[in-house]
């Protein structure tokens, strides 16, 4: 079984100094590469020296050092998203340079640190992998499924019903899957076939 992950709550913030410069890290959740670029947009500080970023959703990501030494910023950003096991999630972090030259180790530690406290502190929910499933069910054994979807986890996105019953599709955890066949298999005594969609 793979580990959970996890989506920021909401956005999110932190500031922190290392050897005179200044770290502000912003962080946020979003659905779609368009709208972690518009975030990165919407915390610019144009009195900034470098803003770098990092964005992953699912498989999709990328990263950017905004003109520090290549490798010192975006990835150690990405790296703390990973480490600290986010999805949907982006993080901005704008450096005001202090007049101290850090070095390659010491902004990789700067950036990917401030991220990765930055996610550390923040609210966070897990994200519950779901599965659509579709199945008939007998009239008669509507009322028992009804009354078992809050148990299931399970939310009705469809019914379609017909002389015989009704055609169900379902949204719910993967992890519910199975005991959403055991249920439909003893109220049908294995007459009811879980077909999964996606």
């Amino acid at each position: 079984m793979s580990e959970p992950r996890f989506s920021l709550d909401g956005a999110t913030r932190l500031r922190q100094e290392v050897k005179k410069s200044l770290f502000i890290a912003n962080a946020a959740p979003i659905a779609t590469p368009d709208a972690a670029l518009a975030f990165v947009a919407a915390v610019a500080q144009s009195d900034a020296t470098h803003h770098c970023w990092a964005y992953r959703i699912g498989q999709q990501y990328r990263f950017h050092d905004d003109g520090e030494p290549g490798g010192t910023a975006g990835r150690p950003i990405l790296q703390a998203i990973d480490g600290q096991r986010m999805d949907r999630t982006v993080v901005v972090v704008a450096r005001w340079y202090g007049g101290i030259k850090l070095g390659a180790g010491g902004l990789a530690r700067a950036y990917g640190g401030c991220a990765a406290e930055c996610l550390r502190l923040a609210a966070k929910t897990e994200i519950v992998a779901l599965t659509c499933v579709e199945f008939a069910l007998p009239y008669t054994t509507l009322p028992l499924l009804h009354a078992r979807l809050a148990e299931l986890q399970a939310d009705l996105l469809n019914e379609n019903f017909s002389a015989d019953g009704a055609t169900l599709r379902l949204a719910l955890p993967s992890t519910q899957v199975a005991a959403l066949r055991r249920l439909l298999a003893d109220a049908t005594r294995g007459r009811c076939e879980v077909t999964v969609l996606a």
